[in-house]
């Protein structure tokens, strides 16, 4: 038995279920609006910015870019205090869609810039699938 704090449980409802299911699956997915055509992340039941009620389910590419970052040196929560330091970033994916995650394979954060390419990897922490990004490789990036 581990003496490590447990990582912090999720809170699934049947309006985030698609987007968790999507990533035990080994893909991001993120809601676009049928009426507007607006990419949202997290979940709603209505589109932000036209408040139309129908959102599909639609697979990211995994391409995406930095938009903001900070590194923590404190932990907010014990299961985070063996990760120190560790980025916490806000993202773009390439279909338009912010959400917040972490930047992980960064040697030195003071590397990091403003629209650098990322890609996404899907990363596990015990039975929960995580969608963190690290920076993009040339090749990746033509081939996005």
């Amino acid at each position: 038995m581990s003496d490590a704090p447990e990582f912090p449980q999720l809170d699934i409802t049947p309006l985030n279920a698609p987007y968790w299911e999507a990533l035990r699956s080994g893909e991001l997915k993120y809601q676009r609006c049928t009426a507007c055509n607006l990419a949202v992340l997290p979940a709603r039941a209505e589109c932000p910015r036209c408040l139309h009620a129908t959102l599909a389910w639609t697979a990211a590419s995994g391409s995406a870019k930095l938009v903001s970052w900070i590194v923590y040196h404190h932990a907010f929560h014990p299961a985070f205090a063996a990760r120190l330091p560790y980025t916490v970033a806000v993202v773009e994916l390439a279909e338009g869609a912010r959400m917040v995650t972490n930047v992980v394979g960064v040697d030195d954060p003071e590397s990091l810039r403003i629209d650098m390419p990322l890609m996404l990897t899907i990363e596990h922490e015990g039975s929960i699938a995580l969608p963190r990004f690290r920076p993009a490789t040339t090749q990746q990036q033509e081939l996005s």
